[in-house]
């Protein structure tokens, strides 16, 4: 037994130094080259820190553009998911509810023409951006509700659409963050 015995302490004490100590160092000594200094991309208006570009918000004025649901309540600390298959009762009244909700605030939509990621949280509970369709359809309700002409709210959508990486990684997507702060600008 003493033979396993010091082999698995020494191990892992050299287990703690490195994940602990070394490797900690090497993830922190290029996050200080960053621009935030590997505190994430902050996004400001007058001076004030207004959020993290990759942390989700929620927005639920009509003036705002709405972000995708959360089944955390955009809360970082409690990062998830709900769990809940796609054939759950609770979880289809769920996305019924949010259907609802979201032809109320934009009449004139129809319920096929929602995309999935206005009505859906997605895995984390923290997506920042929504899908350029997902913009484009909250447009309306933006642009009447602040009188504003409706391609001048268009205009500012397709200016914060960010394109896939390498043009290979993922959807076009839309930081709500972002847009809604240029929102409070557009005159």
């Amino acid at each position: 037994m003493k033979q396993n015995l010091i082999p698995a302490i020494r191990l892992t004490f050299v287990c703690m130094v490195f994940f602990m100590g070394i490797y900690s160092f090497i993830i922190w000594l290029p996050a200080q080259l960053a621009p935030s200094k590997g505190k994430g991309e902050i996004v400001t208006a007058n001076n004030k820190i207004i959020g993290w570009k990759l942390l989700g918000q929620k927005f639920t004025a009509d003036k705002y553009f709405w972000s995708r649901p959360s089944a955390v309540d955009y809360n970082a600390a409690g990062s998830g998911g709900s769990n809940k298959g796609p054939t759950n009762p609770d979880y289809l009244k769920q996305v019924q509810d949010r259907i609802d909700t979201f032809l109320v605030h934009n009449p004139g939509i129809q319920k096929s023409d929602i995309p999935s990621d206005l009505v859906t949280a997605s895995g984390s509970g923290l997506d920042p951006d929504v899908s350029v369709q997902g913009a484009y359809i909250q447009v309306k309700r933006i642009a009447s509700t602040r009188k504003l002409p409706e391609q001048k709210v268009m205009d500012l959508v397709d200016h914060h659409i960010e394109k896939s990486l390498l043009g290979l990684f993922g959807p076009p997507s839309v930081n709500v963050l972002q847009l809604n702060n240029d929102l409070e600008n557009l005159r």
